[in-house]
């Protein structure tokens, strides 16, 4: 059950997927947001390629719970990929996730050039790890993952 996120921006969409059983996120890709007109057909055909069943998109909030413009277009960019892509479609809140892969690819000691190139699908990746802990959290142990009763 692969989960594609999107984490969108202006300039560049970052993409996280994850392994087939939807436990671990894996940095995918980044794509140019522009031409904008296209962009939902791109996710959409990026999803079918990789097997995704779902798709979940970065909701950029304020601090303060707000929402601003940013909001708007990635509700827009959300509705359009469901169309174009026919799959479920989640809004998940993403605050703090590209200042959290800024932080971690500085601490790896990245160039600033590297890390412009990769902050867009590592902050997708923290985006989708955490959708899926919650996930996993919510829903009860399936018969598979119990523990033996000894």
């Amino acid at each position: 059950m692969r989960v594609l996120a999107i984490d969108p921006g202006s300039k560049r969409v970052g993409l996280a997927l994850s392994d087939p059983t939807g436990t671990i996120a894996q940095p995918l890709t980044a794509i140019a947001a522009e031409p904008r007109d296209t962009l939902a057909t791109r996710l959409a055909e990026l999803a079918r390629q990789h097997g995704a069943v779902r798709i979940v998109v970065g909701l950029p909030r304020r601090m303060d719970g707000s929402a601003g413009p940013e909001a708007k277009a990635a509700r827009a960019l959300a509705t359009e990929v469901r169309s174009a892509s026919k799959l479920p479609v989640e809004l998940v809140d993403e605050r703090l996730t590209t200042a959290a892969a800024e932080r971690s690819l500085l601490e790896g000691g990245m160039r600033r050039e590297k890390r412009r190139a990769n902050i867009d699908k590592v902050a997708a990746t923290l985006l989708l790890q955490s959708h899926l802990d919650r996930a996993r959290r919510a829903s009860p142990p399936s018969e598979e993952r119990r523990r033996p009763e000894r």
